[in-house]
């Protein structure tokens, strides 16, 4: 069964920091690039960062320098490492596989705020 289960979020000051967890299915983990999504109130969903099986990462030029993502392969999972976080980086924050999307997960809300 097709699965992903994003965690970490949470509410967090300007200028802090967050991990975000991603845990997948075998299935879909291990022959793909994974990828962080975005979804802010009222906007589309967008693309955060993606990381390629051998680890190359890219990121959205707005989050670039900022945050990190990584992948453990034998644990199936993905993470996101975010500082340096502002107000516009409040969204619910989702993985899944990138450019074939599996059936999206249920996010974890991320919100920057004093």
């Amino acid at each position: 069964q097709v699965q992903l289960v994003e965690s970490g979020g949470g509410l967090v000051q300007p200028g802090g920091s967050l991990r975000l967890s991603c845990a997948a299915s075998k299935s879909i983990f291990s022959f793909n690039i994974m990828a962080w999504y975005r979804q802010a109130p009222g906007k589309q969903r967008e693309l955060v960062a993606t990381i390629s099986i051998g680890g190359r990462a890219s990121y959205a030029g707005s989050v670039k320098g900022r945050f990190t993502i990584s992948r453990d392969n034998a644990k199936n999972t993905v993470y996101l490492q975010m500082n340096s976080l502002r107000p516009e980086d409040t969204a619910v924050y989702y993985c899944n596989v990138f450019g074939a999307p599996a059936p999206w997960g249920q996010g974890t809300q991320v919100t920057v705020s004093s």
